[in-house]
């Protein structure tokens, strides 16, 4: 008897299902209408033209019951001009039918019902293209780095269809969908700004010697003249004699603080090849960093730290403003650092360390084959599989991944005095480092994956100072938590988003700002960018 009711039950949820389905589909466009006020006649879609096309175009039409969606001319014009002003997105304008799309408007009024309807999809599909691209990139951030792991952006522009066209505000929709960010915004400006330099082909300047103040060569002619191409030289009357004199001594200052370069004056190799990009090179390098931009979240937090991985530097912000920045040193190229984005869950002070599988397979295995006192001199203690401690004399150098490695806490620990936890699959954190003096290198991609911070207790005293009661506020708490040397760990109570990200180049008010490529992906987004 339950067997025949469950089965009497279905086939009334069949029925009801079914009932509702084909109420739907009465609701479906029968007849053409006419709006009266506008003056158009609004035709029906008919089936054999969207059967052939794809599902997501033809819940588009279900939206609008089946008739034809871009009748109004305001509405085409809209979607026209945001194709035209795609190219200020650093985008393509013919990547979206613009020639196409311009032919057959003109003669619109003279098309055949058919041509008029295929010209509908056409716009339709073109929506759909340029509001998706607007929202979350025309490139697939893993098809670049396959390691990367932002939030999932997802799309719903049959919403934003349906609320655009019948309220005509196609442009402002589409707006919407881009970046707010102002860096995104300075990007842009950088776009513009770098059209407005003459086209160029520079003859690449060959690093012979370390130039330095005061030094005669006749290669300083060509630097002169690049420095004056970039604006950070002004006086032309000195611009062709072969003497590094002071005015081009204060150009190349400048033009090494914007390229985060050692501002020092002395032009060496990785001056000389900062000097050797050209106008072209750069722009596409601005186009690359505004699509990343459009990978990123929207919205980064009301609190957050982004760490900018080419910059080697972190930013801790709240309400919108910088509130402390400090170094970072990042993965090198071998073990990049994953761009990511995640929540800050904990600190931990006083950790240990338990080394990585990378790590034990090119670094530990190889050191501690050669000489086992790498244990006691790295404070490393070895745990076999049953969580046993294992004399370094018994390891077994044949098989190192069959053990686990701790290192003691303290403030020679590779973690140093805190780590910042956050959830990701790539076993990554923000940590201190026992080797404090990296930080004075310019060039800081030299870590293993994970990011090592400058003076990171000052830092994560200041995060927790904000945290509910008293017990934080002064900062002396976690002084007394370092202090017994025990692993302690602190919960972070708000909500403080971490973004690891990646970005070569922006604008600020000292002029165009460029980093290198550290990881190589600048010319990788570019070209899939135009293909």
């Amino acid at each position: 008897m339950k067997h025949a009711f469950l089965i009497f039950c279905l086939l009334v949820l069949g029925f009801i299902s079914c009932k509702k389905e084909n109420q739907e589909n009465k609701l479906l466009a029968q007849h053409d209408i006419i709006d009266t006020i506008k003056n158009v006649t609004i035709h029906v879609m008919p089936e054999d033209l969207l059967e052939n096309q794809t599902d997501s175009v033809k819940s588009y039409y279900k939206k609008f019951k089946n008739y034809e969606i871009w009748y109004d001319r305001e509405n085409r014009e809209d979607l026209i001009a945001q194709i035209e002003n795609c190219k200020y997105e650093g985008l393509n304008p013919e990547d979206y039918n613009l020639n196409k799309i311009y032919n057959i408007e003109i003669k619109r009024d003279s098309l055949e019902k058919e041509e008029l309807l295929a010209y509908d999809v056409l716009l339709t599909e073109t929506f759909e293209k340029l509001a998706t691209h607007f929202y979350k990139g025309k490139v697939n951030p893993k098809e670049v780095a396959p390691n990367w792991d932002l939030f999932e952006k997802k799309t719903a522009v049959a919403n934003w269809l349906e609320e655009a066209i019948p309220t005509n505000k196609v442009a402002t929709t589409l707006k919407g969908l881009l970046p707010k960010h102002w860096q995104y915004q300075q990007l842009k400006r950088a776009l513009v700004e770098i059209d407005q330099f003459p086209t160029s082909t520079f003859d690449s300047i060959r690093f012979i010697k370390k130039i330095t103040l005061n030094d005669t060569l006749p290669t300083l002619k060509k630097i002169k003249e690049r420095l004056f191409f970039w604006k950070d030289y002004k006086r032309k009357d000195t611009l062709y004699t072969a003497v590094y004199d002071t005015i081009t001594f204060k150009a190349m200052k400048r033009f090494q603080t914007r390229h985060g370069l050692l501002a020092d004056g002395v032009v060496g190799a990785s001056t000389i090849k900062a000097l050797n990009y050209n106008k072209e090179t750069r722009k596409q390098q601005i186009l690359s960093n505004l699509e990343r931009w459009r990978w990123y979240p929207k919205d980064l937090g009301k609190q957050y730290i982004i760490v900018n991985l080419p910059e080697f530097m972190l930013h801790y912000v709240v309400d919108q403003d910088t509130v402390a920045e400090r170094k970072v040193v990042v993965g090198r190229p071998k073990r990049m650092t994953p761009v990511l984005s995640s929540k800050l869950s904990n600190f931990v002070f006083n950790p240990t360390w338990t080394v990585p599988p990378t790590i034990i397979k090119e670094d530990l295995a190889v050191e501690a084959a050669k000489n086992r006192g790498y244990f006691s001199r790295s404070r490393i203690t070895i745990y076999n599989s049953k969580n046993q401690e294992v004399s370094p004399v018994n390891w077994n150098s044949n098989k190192p991944n069959n053990y686990r490695y701790v290192q003691t806490p303290g403030y020679n620990n590779s973690l140093g005095l805190v780590k910042f936890n956050f959830p990701n699959s790539h076993l990554v954190y923000l940590h201190d480092t026992n080797h404090r003096e990296i930080f004075a290198y310019n060039y800081r991609a030299l870590s293993s994956g994970c990011v090592r911070v400058e003076n990171p207790v000052v830092l994560a005293k200041q995060i927790l100072s904000s945290q509910e009661g008293d017990r934080w506020k002064s900062g002396e708490e976690v002084d007394k938590i370092i202090a017994k040397k025990d692993t302690y760990m602190v919960k972070v109570k708000q909500s403080i988003y971490i973004h690891q990200l990646y970005w070569t180049c922006w604008m600020n008010k000292n002029g165009l700002q460029f980093r290198e490529d550290i990881y190589n992906l600048d010319l990788r987004v570019y070209s899939k960018l135009r293909s």
